[in-house]
């Protein structure tokens, strides 16, 4: 079982890695697009090879001119394989990218303010811990599970 999960694994963290860099996916977007240029020069021997990188990026922005058209198995293949990737996986990820920078939660503390917070509470039960010692006053134990303390 161990080793039928290992792909998924490996393409999972692929994606993260991707997903957390926006010069990440630049940069894998271009070399996806070079790569199917490239290969698009070789499947399809009348083309020049601006001409395959121009049919790349048309392919891979999903518009699609029709200016330039695969004609050979290969390149048909390499085709339905670049459109995709880029709808099911590019595309998504630069979405999602761009929303999680839109979605901010202002309301959110950061780190130190967290810490300071937590500081002021363990002060302030301290403080009511000695005030209840000097009143000779039981304070129930704010950890106790509802219902078990002696409120009942």
């Amino acid at each position: 079982m161990h080793v039928l999960l290992t792909l998924p694994r490996w393409a999972h963290r692929g994606v993260v890695w991707l997903a957390n860099s926006p010069k990440k996916l630049l940069l894998a977007y271009t070399i996806l697009i070079a790569i199917c240029g490239s290969l698009y020069n070789v499947f399809e021997p009348d083309t020049s090879f601006g001409d395959s990188i121009w049919w790349a990026v048309v392919t891979a922005s999903t518009v699609g001119y029709g200016d330039i058209s695969p004609a050979t198995l290969p390149a048909r293949l390499m085709a339905a394989l670049l459109i995709s990737t880029m709808v099911l996986l590019v595309i998504p990820l630069i979405t999602a990218h761009f929303a999680s920078k839109l979605i901010v939660d202002t309301d959110a503390f950061r780190h130190e303010e967290q810490e300071e917070l937590k500081a002021n509470l363990r002060e302030c039960r301290r403080l009511l811990e000695e005030l209840t010692a000097r009143q000779s006053v039981s304070v129930p134990d704010s950890a106790a599970r509802p219902g078990t303390s002696s409120d009942r």
